[in-house]
């Protein structure tokens, strides 16, 4: 069986503008620019897998059927620039839920990397050879604990990594930028900036471990 890779893709906040528990198709805006990049990875060979969690059908705030009609109008917002989804999977699961069934410790729900790992036997792709791309530290840690390359988009609300698992390869300026350096890293793309920071992140740019960041950041 050929093995594939993939850019996985957190949802609200990387995909989608950031809102409080999103219930609507309407409510889920794509973020400007990024479709042409998004077209150009799956060029290129990527599968292009959402990753997301969904507590919010815990709380009871949507059902199963609301995320699906989200979740179409995403991929038809998506499939309206040439981009098309590969796959949507999702964690419907929080400890702190109402319903029953769903309050639930699970395997699935990001910081842990049970989406991935389904989505990577589903499509038989290679997490060493793929990208993971989210707002939170906790996307960072199930990319990095699944064994993918790793990218931040600055959303201004996470504080610096305080252990290696949670460590980005690299922080963007935002979803563009980030989809830039993935492009760039594989070569396709005219050299961009991979060294952004946060500017509440206080770097030591004296630390050797920078100077081989981006060598040790390319999958495969």
């Amino acid at each position: 069986m050929n093995e594939h890779r993939a850019v996985f893709l957190d949802r609200d906040g990387t995909l989608v503008h950031a809102r409080h528990y999103p219930s609507r198709p309407a409510d889920l805006l794509l973020y400007d620019g990024i479709g042409p990049r998004l077209r150009r990875l799956h060029e290129l060979g990527f599968k292009l897998i959402v990753i997301t969690n969904q507590s919010g059908i815990a709380r009871g705030y949507f059902t199963e059927h609301d995320l699906a009609a989200m979740h179409d109008h995403l991929s038809q917002a998506l499939g309206n620039q040439g981009v098309p989804i590969d796959g949507i999977y999702h964690c419907p699961h929080h400890p702190d839920g109402t319903i029953e069934h769903l309050s639930i410790t699970c395997d699935c729900r990001k910081p842990q990397p049970g989406m991935i790992h389904r989505a990577a036997v589903d499509h038989a792709i290679q997490p060493e050879r793929s990208w993971f791309v989210g707002d939170i530290l906790d996307d960072i840690q199930a990319g990095n604990t699944a064994g993918c390359g790793t990218v931040l988009v600055d959303l201004g609300t996470e504080a610096p990594p305080t252990s290696p698992i949670r460590r980005p390869n690299f922080v963007a300026r935002d979803t563009a930028h980030a989809l830039d350096i993935i492009l760039s890293v594989e070569g396709v793309r005219p050299a961009t900036s991979l060294t952004y920071q946060p500017a509440t992140w206080l770097v030591d740019r004296s630390d050797p471990a920078l100077s081989t960041e981006v060598a040790d950041a390319i999958p495969g």
